[in-house]
């Protein structure tokens, strides 16, 4: 078993970062193993909506020549997906948003001449994220995003990790949150088996 963890944070020592450590650390205690893409390490195009992927069903077939093949061998490869990322105006960051937009097009063969499969079909999906607001507010609409995206991609979206940043000046890591981050992990991976 294996975890893909695209991690939508422009910051490597940050509060996303710090969230997804303990979570990726149980996992790996549990046997299963994590690698971690950076996408504000990557060339990431957004989609054209071009539907050239749609031509092939057995491959993610776009004509964009950047880092998103990588991207993708990568999630057709694990049995869990997670998307870490900061929310950013009640939504992902722009990279993770690039990353959605060309694999909902990719992965889903649904939109050219005839209907085709989901190539990721079945895989698991997990949220981390961190916000400024409450999570009921802060991180309700990405959850919601991601719920019908997983639905609409055949995916099982096993929910979403949530915590708040009190600002600046505040420690944002702490017992509590490093808890939560190992129960999430632990759900996780009882949903693999």
């Amino acid at each position: 078993m294996n975890c893909c963890i695209l991690m939508g944070s422009p910051r490597k020592n940050g509060n996303t970062q710090a969230l997804t450590a303990p979570f990726a650390g149980e996992l790996e205690r549990l046997g299963i193993g994590c690698s971690t893409l950076w996408l504000y390490d990557l060339e990431l195009k957004p989609c054209l909506g071009c539907r050239a992927c749609q031509r092939d069903w057995a491959q993610f077939g776009c004509v964009q020549r950047d880092d998103m093949q990588k991207v993708f061998d990568s999630v057709l490869a694990c049995q869990l997906l997670v998307l870490a990322t900061p929310v950013y105006s009640w939504y992902c960051t722009p990279p993770m948003k690039a990353v959605l937009d060309r694999l909902v097009y990719g992965m889903n063969k649904y939109y050219g001449e005839e209907k085709g499969p989901s190539l990721w079909e079945g895989k698991k999906v997990a949220l981390i994220t961190t916000c400024g607001y409450p999570p009921e507010k802060g991180a309700d609409l990405l959850n919601e995003g991601l719920r019908r995206y997983c639905k609409h991609s055949r995916l099982s979206y096993l929910g979403m990790l949530a915590e708040r940043h009190m600002g600046y000046g505040s420690v944002f890591m702490d017992r509590e949150k490093e808890r939560h981050a190992v129960e999430f992990a632990r759900r996780a991976a009882a949903a693999l088996y």
